[in-house]
This record gives C-alpha cells, sequence and structure tokens, in this order.
C-alpha cells in the first residue's frame, strides 16, 4: 500500500506531467483561463489517462509482449486513447452540455495530448508490473495534471485583475507564471530522495 502511495505522490507532485515533463502544455495553456473549464477538462483528461493507462497495460501485458508485436505499441495506444477520448466526449456532450461548449476544440485534442500517450508509455519505462501500479501512476497522473491546470487558471483569473504592463498582458504572462509554478513544483522534488 506505501508503494501505491509513493507511486501516486511521485506523479501529482514530484514528476507533474505538465510541470516537470512539459506534457500537455496545449490544454494547460489553451483551457486555464477560467477556472471550472480547467477543473472540468483536468477531471475529462483524468479519466482518459486512467482507462487508457490501465487498457493500455492490460494490452501489453497480455497482447503485445507475448505475441511479440511490441512494434505496434504506439499504435495501439493510440487508438485505445482515440476510443477512450471519443467515449468522453459523447457523454460530455450529452450530460453537460455547457461544458461541452466551454471545451470547444480542446476536447478532441485530448487524443493527442502527449501527457496522455506519456502515461501509457512510462508505466512500461517505469517497470510497473501490476496492474494497481498501472493504475495508481495513470490517475495520479492525471491528478497531478488537474491540480497544475486548476491552479494556473486561478492565477491567470487574479492576474486579470492586476495591473500588468502592456507588453507581458496575454501569453507572456501566462508563460512567466507557469515557469514560475514549474520552479515551485520542483521543489517537491527533494521530497522522493530519502
Amino acid at each position: 500500500m506505501l508503494d501505491l502511495l509513493l507511486i501516486g505522490l511521485s506523479a501529482a507532485l514530484i514528476n507533474n506531467f505538465v510541470l516537470s515533463y512539459f506534457m500537455g502544455i496545449c490544454p494547460f495553456l489553451g483551457v486555464s483561463r477560467r477556472l471550472d473549464s480547467a477543473f472540468g477538462m483536468g477531471a475529462a483528461v483524468t479519466f482518459v489517462m486512467t482507462i487508457s493507462g490501465g487498457l493500455t497495460f492490460l494490452l501489453q501485458q497480455y497482447a503485445l509482449i507475448p505475441l511479440g508485436l511490441q512494434i505496434l505499441q504506439y499504435v495501439a495506444f493510440i487508438f485505445v486513447i482515440a476510443g477512450t477520448v471519443q467515449f468522453v466526449e459523447l457523454y460530455v456532450q450529452r450530460f453537460f452540455e455547457p461544458l461541452y461548449r466551454a471545451f470547444g476544440v480542446y476536447l478532441p485534442m485530448i487524443t493527442t495530448n502527449c501527457a496522455v500517450l506519456g502515461v501509457c508509455l512510462l508505466v512500461w519505462s517505469k517497470s510497473y508490473n501490476t496492474l494497481a501500479q498501472a493504475l495508481t501512476f495513470s490517475f495520479f497522473g492525471g491528478v497531478g495534471f488537474t491540480l497544475a491546470i486548476v491552479i494556473m487558471a486561478g492565477l491567470r483569473e487574479s492576474i486579470d485583475f492586476a495591473d500588468v504592463p502592456a507588453p507581458f498582458r496575454g501569453t507572456p504572462i501566462a508563460l512567466f507564471v507557469a515557469a514560475i509554478l514549474s520552479m515551485a513544483f520542483a521543489g517537491f522534488a527533494g521530497m522522493g530522495s530519502q
């Protein structure tokens, strides 16, 4: 159980996909203008990461490796991710129409979100041997993504009321804030060195 807790903390804080690996930057900067949209996107990405991470672990473990088809890993993982995103998109469109409109093009972009593919690939590079480890890593990777995008949205909403010099308004100040946030999360790296 302690092993799973450490995997979760590492994925969410220490090795945050957005702020440490710099994966998923497009939705991080694109959807983080409003807190509600950011939380909705984070929840959708967390769901897709968890399901895709678990399914690709099983696919790799019980189909690709036994059949010697590891060469098809990327293609198979992308199909799993695309199917999961399609399911999420249909669900959000049906039950959360305002959220679906708020996402715009960013919801289908989860398919090409490198953080989701990164989870699927990192499960194997980190040598997680059980489905529980893979699901924990995938879920808490999504939680870390959500945490980063929600913090960024809160900061950007506050920046709207700040007196920002004209050359730094918009994207430049958002990139400065993202850099400072990334440095703040780098402080968690010392937690894993004991």
